[in-house]
């Protein structure tokens, strides 16, 4: 399906553990090239090889790609987008607000770190 894709597309594309609503610019060998312009889903916390583990060596403040920020997806995690864009900034505030309910309801050692980073984080996205 993602073969047929073009330039200028809407698409939903992930990019390591975040989900962005974008616009394919580029087309490459294993790539789309996607400008993105929505967050669906905000990237995880941490360490990206140890997943939901706290205890690692660099526990990453991990940041949501930002408005018209470009990044290679690969064809794979790629696919047509048909509905409406939200506004980059509102997207964003719903990514967070959704999983920090998630990391609240988990509770575990990860997840109380994960939250530590997204208070951070919301003070660089939201600042007034």
């Amino acid at each position: 399906m993602s073969e047929s894709l073009k330039r200028g597309d809407l698409v939903i594309g992930i990019y390591k553990t975040g989900k962005y609503i974008g616009e394919i610019t580029d087309i490459r060998p294993q790539h789309y090239l996607v400008c993105v312009k929505s967050v669906l889903k905000h990237p995880m916390q941490g360490d990206l090889h140890r997943p939901k583990q706290a205890d690692v060596p660099l526990f990453h403040e991990r940041r949501a790609l930002a408005f018209n920020e470009q990044a290679n997806m690969p064809k794979p995690m790629v696919r047509l987008y048909e509905g409406e864009v939200l506004d980059y900034h509102e997207s964003l505030k719903q990514a967070v607000d959704a999983m920090k309910e998630e990391l609240l309801a988990d509770g575990s050692e990860w997840a109380l770190k994960s939250l530590e980073n997204v208070k951070v984080l919301e003070q660089d996205y939201f600042r007034e």
